[in-house]
């Protein structure tokens, strides 16, 4: 299994996750033509996508689905809340799905849960090949139970970094959004992301992915030395999902 990162933050997210032929897109929140260029960085066609995820409706993660499914016939994944809050073409294939039920798509079985954020109804997954698993953990403003128990059998984590609490205290953001972002249905801050890395360990992980940096109340330093010290690694091992550059192919395999 390997995956990679179209883009990741404010302006936009979409990953790629493969497992041999099979390639899923989880969220597209670029234009259609955009998301079509940046899987082509990473050697992919949309023709190539077996299925598009969706995560919930903000427009960061769901703006290019609705176009890009409909152009090259793809079926899409989400919840019914996501469905009922989503913009979607009449004549897209939408395929409604249980927060928490595992449904596959070809060679990956996908397990899906819940998170809180402020969205109809939001959910995240993890990918299983068979044999290695993905967590990938965004867009929530607080750690459950349930999410501990989902990530901690996962071989490689993709999570989110959103915010520094003091720069966003200290920055541009209106009153009201500082609290939205800063909320238990907000964003994770980096001293958050940092403990859940603290409480799940590291010893089986090969990749770990920060995601979702925000631009004006982050620094990818401040978020690397975070996950770094959580985890009592090098900070060079420590991975950025980038929003104009993405993240190339990260592969999962025996060590």
């Amino acid at each position: 299994m390997r995956f990679a990162y179209l883009g990741s933050g404010s302006r936009g997210n979409g990953a790629v996750i493969s497992a041999g032929s099979t390639h899923v897109l989880l969220d597209c929140g670029f234009p259609a033509g955009e998301a079509e260029r940046r899987l082509q960085r990473l050697g992919l066609s949309a023709t190539d996508l077996a299925a598009v995820l969706v995560t919930h409706e903000h427009g960061d993660h769901i703006g290019g689905v609705s176009a890009l499914a409909r152009r090259h016939r793809l079926p899409v994944y989400m919840t019914l809340g996501t469905r009922a809050a989503g913009k979607m073409h009449a004549d897209v294939d939408v395929r409604v799905i249980d927060g928490h039920s595992p449904f596959a798509v070809e060679a990956l079985e996908i397990l899906p849960y819940p998170v809180p954020h402020d969205a109809r109804q939001p959910c995240q997954f993890v990918f299983h090949d068979g044999q290695w698993r993905l967590g990938v953990l965004s867009d929530a403003g607080c750690i459950t139970p349930h999410i501990r128990e989902m990530l901690a059998p996962c071989d490689a984590l993709a999570i989110e970094f959103n915010h520094d609490v003091d720069l966003l205290a200290q920055g541009p953001y209106p009153a009201s959004l500082k609290t939205r972002v800063g909320g238990r249905l907000g964003h994770l801050s980096n001293c958050q992301s940092a403990a859940l890395l603290a409480e799940l360990g590291g010893e089986r992980l090969q990749h770990l992915v920060l995601a979702h940096l925000s631009e004006q109340n982050n620094s990818p330093a401040l978020a690397q030395q975070a996950a770094a010290t959580a985890l009592a690694v090098d900070q060079d091992w420590v991975q950025l999902a980038d929003q104009a550059d993405g993240l190339d192919w990260r592969q999962l395999a025996m060590r």
